[in-house]
């Protein structure tokens, strides 16, 4: 299965899992006098539109190289994550605002069953996020990642409410509020997670350099080569699930024009063989 393809499935679980959790947890929330949980489902309900957003990145970024990208569309998935992580926001002030309101709000205790539903919650918001988060490894998917820590928010923010519902439970009347104090927990926390997304996404965008284990194993392919006698210069930028690579090899100065371009030639198809994540990879030949 290719890396496009076990991105997509993966988000098509999210998008299933999303759309199953926002019900429960409305249904559960509304019924069982629960506002965390209410806003729970609020949080789920964006994202299952993050999801989808995912989805179209995921799949517009693997579309192949043309003459206006030829270094492919694979920028468009930081691009999403971007999105992904506006939609975070969104739903992190949201459950904080109504939160405020709800804690100068007298209102009934919550029903102990929503503890239950809760339980149920965050193991499979964790059982998510672990699958999730494995295959945007395997992809180098960083829209796949984000969507992953959507999994994660969700079941931090259940374990809130577990916490605020068990609280308001055992003291009674006087702390209904309990519950209300944990959803506005959870929305800092969702705060907190939109920064740790946002900020590898925004180093996709500027090249910044984060690939020293990447670098260190292109140096190790190359030296394997036949004629390649060092590597200098190793420039990488992601795109996608792809890295593209600028590559200085040294060389024998005294070989001619043609052996010196047929060795770059079988070290560019070497490295792309060797490390399939890579995309575009130019070599530049140096004398030695």
């Amino acid at each position: 299965m290719s890396n496009e393809q076990t991105a997509i499935k993966a988000t098509y679980f999210s998008i299933a899992g999303n759309t199953v959790m926002a019900i429960i947890k409305g249904l559960a929330g509304f019924f069982g006098n629960s506002y965390a949980l209410i806003a729970d489902a609020i949080e789920s309900t964006t994202d299952i539109l993050a999801s989808c957003l995912v989805l179209f990145g995921i799949k517009y970024s693997n579309k192949p190289a043309d003459d206006n990208h030829p270094y492919g569309h694979g920028r468009a998935e930081p691009l999403i994550t971007f999105l992904v992580v506006g939609f975070l926001i969104t739903s992190a002030t949201i459950i904080a605002y109504e939160s405020i309101l709800n804690i100068g709000t007298p209102h009934e205790l919550p029903k102990s069953w929503t503890l239950f539903v809760l339980g149920g919650i965050i193991i499979w918001k964790e059982y998510s996020f672990r699958l999730v988060m494995k295959r945007s490894k395997e992809t180098n998917s960083s829209s796949l990642k984000a969507d992953a820590w959507h999994h994660r928010s969700d079941a931090i923010t259940s374990i809130a409410a577990f916490i605020g519902i068990t609280i308001a439970l055992v003291l009674g009347k006087g702390y209904e509020s309990a519950d209300d104090w944990a959803a506005l927990f959870a929305s800092g926390f969702i705060l907190y997670n939109s920064y740790l997304i946002f900020r590898p996404a925004l180093g996709e965008i500027m090249d910044e350099h984060l690939n020293d284990d990447l670098i260190d194993e292109i140096r190790r392919v190359a030296h394997q080569v036949d004629g390649i006698i060092d590597t200098e210069k190793c420039f990488i930028r992601k795109s996608g699930m792809k890295y593209h690579v600028d590559l200085h090899a040294r060389v024998d100065a005294n070989i001619t024009v043609k052996e010196g371009h047929d060795l770059a030639h079988i070290l560019k198809d070497t490295l792309r063989h060797e490390i399939p994540e890579l995309g575009h990879v130019l070599i530049h030949v140096e004398p030695n």
